[in-house]
């Protein structure tokens, strides 16, 4: 097999002749490569995950990739490497793969409160290192991800990596200094929507209709309104006047959730996220 380093773009290459590693093969991770096979990107069989147990490798083996307990194994039969690991074990694992990280690598980190610069410090200085921060919805090919490069990690290594993961859900570089915002506006945002969406569903059911079904709707109802900011790109100050009319039902219930402060407790969640995952970056 040939690796990164011949003749012609990353981004051009075809992609048999791109060998994927995941040293970890956890939710995340295994949502990432969902995108990855259902949209052509890479073939199962140049992708090669490792864990300490089968008990997540069964799922892998399931789509026909490769596994392994060994993460040095990944290493040295993948040039792009992701790192999804649980934070407290990735010092250990850089430790033991760092003898095995060549200049042709691509290492890529999933692992929260991980920075570049403890990445690039615990690999070789030559080393190739970009974190990126998914988000749950990656399990099913509607995430949100922002990803940021080391000092090594030139524009066809970012051109690669949002050309992989554009297939997982929006893909978007930023400052590395945005990826602790984006945990608490997005990674733990999900939860924010599933709270609302309980709450929708639960207002219907007080209101006289079944369970199974408001929750049908309240999910089709936010999966709706995220479409249209996505593909209108209108505020959504603006969006949410379009619904209201004069003296109707909508304008009465936006006056409730006023009056409960919602708009405040909801930047006063992404904020306490936000600082946590600042906090968690610094233990």
């Amino acid at each position: 097999r040939r690796g990164l380093e011949g003749a012609w773009p990353l981004v051009a290459m075809e992609a048999s002749e791109l060998w994927v590693g995941f040293v970890g093969a956890g939710r995340m991770a295994g949502g990432l490569v969902r995108g990855l096979l259902q949209a052509g990107k890479v073939p199962a069989s140049n992708i090669l995950a490792s864990a300490p147990s089968d008990k997540n490798l069964d799922a892998w083996r399931e789509l026909g990739c490769r596994t392994t307990h060994c993460n040095l194994e990944v290493v040295h039969r993948s040039t792009l490497v992701f790192l999804a690991t649980k934070p407290h074990i990735l010092p250990g694992v850089l430790e033991e793969i760092r003898p095995a990280v060549g200049s042709h690598h691509i290492v890529v980190s999933l692992v929260a409160g991980v920075t570049i610069q403890t990445l690039q410090r615990l690999l070789p200085p030559w080393t190739k290192v970009l974190r990126i921060m998914p988000n749950l919805p990656c399990v099913v090919q509607a995430g949100a991800m922002v990803f940021s490069r080391g000092s090594n990690a030139g524009d066809e290594e970012a051109a690669l990596l949002k050309s992989l993961l554009s297939s997982c859900g929006l893909c978007e570089e930023v400052p590395e200094s945005y990826i602790d915002i984006h945990t608490g506006l997005s990674g733990s945002g999900v939860a924010y929507v599933y709270l609302f969406a309980e709450a929708l569903a639960e207002g219907a059911v007080k209101m006289g209709m079944p369970g199974a079904l408001a929750s049908r709707i309240a999910a089709q109802t936010l999966l709706g309104a995220a479409k249209m900011l996505l593909e209108t790109g209108e505020h959504p100050a603006k969006l949410r006047g379009d619904v209201c009319t004069p003296g109707g039902t909508t304008i009465y219930a936006l006056h409730q959730l006023e009056k409960g402060a919602l708009r405040a407790t909801v930047m006063d969640a992404v904020e306490a996220a936000t600082n946590r995952a600042c906090d968690m970056a610094k233990d």
